[in-house]
């Protein structure tokens, strides 16, 4: 049985909608894979924010204090994990060639680290960490909530940030279709110059 009101369903879908529009390292990163690799790379990113916000609302969902207790040597260990594996990529974001790649070529290792670059920076991503662990709780009761309205705050997610991400997914793919080589390349040295910033954030941070 759903126990959200629509007003509370409505006021969560515009607030996740906002956060997920502000220019964000998430927002870049889509971008800059969908223009410089292609649409279908900026697509994988975006599921990857995607998955991460879903994993946010779900610890947020099913008990902070337990998780945060029980599973804080975890955590620490994937903060070592998402830094390395992060600069890892923004390595290999800066050396990777610039190419007119069509779908038909895609090479499916390259969409896994396009995935995994979307998941991994949305974990690290404080906006979202402030919102579903701290605001989330503003707009449904965590004790009396049902699994119809996870169910309901999940798809909003999916709609909200998926539906942002891919937008700007779409948006770059069709600007970069115009741009030179050589802005798409520096897009590449922003993107992976971020990517190990962050990375190096989260090694010294843990």
């Amino acid at each position: 049985m759903l126990t959200m009101g629509w007003s509370s369903i409505l006021s969560l879908f515009g607030a996740m909608l906002i956060l997920a529009a502000l220019p964000s390292l998430s927002v870049l990163t889509v971008s800059s894979k969908s223009a410089s690799g292609g649409f279908i790379h900026g697509l994988f990113a975006a599921l990857g924010v995607v998955l991460g916000d879903i994993i946010f609302i779900l610890i947020a969902l099913w008990g902070l204090a337990f998780l945060q207790g029980a599973m804080g040597d975890f955590f620490v260990i994937l903060k070592y994990i998402s830094g390395i594996y992060l600069s890892w990529l923004g390595i290999n974001t800066i050396l990777a060639k610039v190419n007119n790649q069509s779908l038909a070529k895609v090479d499916v290792k390259s969409l896994s680290s396009s995935f995994s670059a979307g998941l991994l920076i949305t974990l690290a991503d404080q906006k979202a960490v402030l919102f579903y662990l701290g605001f989330l709780p503003t707009f449904v009761d965590i004790n009396s909530i049902a699994y119809l309205d996870i169910a309901v705050i999940i798809l909003t997610a999916i709609l909200t940030v998926g539906g942002v991400k891919i937008f700007y997914a779409f948006l770059a793919h069709r600007s970069g279709l115009l741009i030179s080589r050589q802005n798409k390349r520096m897009m590449n040295y922003l993107a992976g110059a971020l990517m190990i910033s962050v990375g190096v954030f989260l090694l010294i941070s843990s």
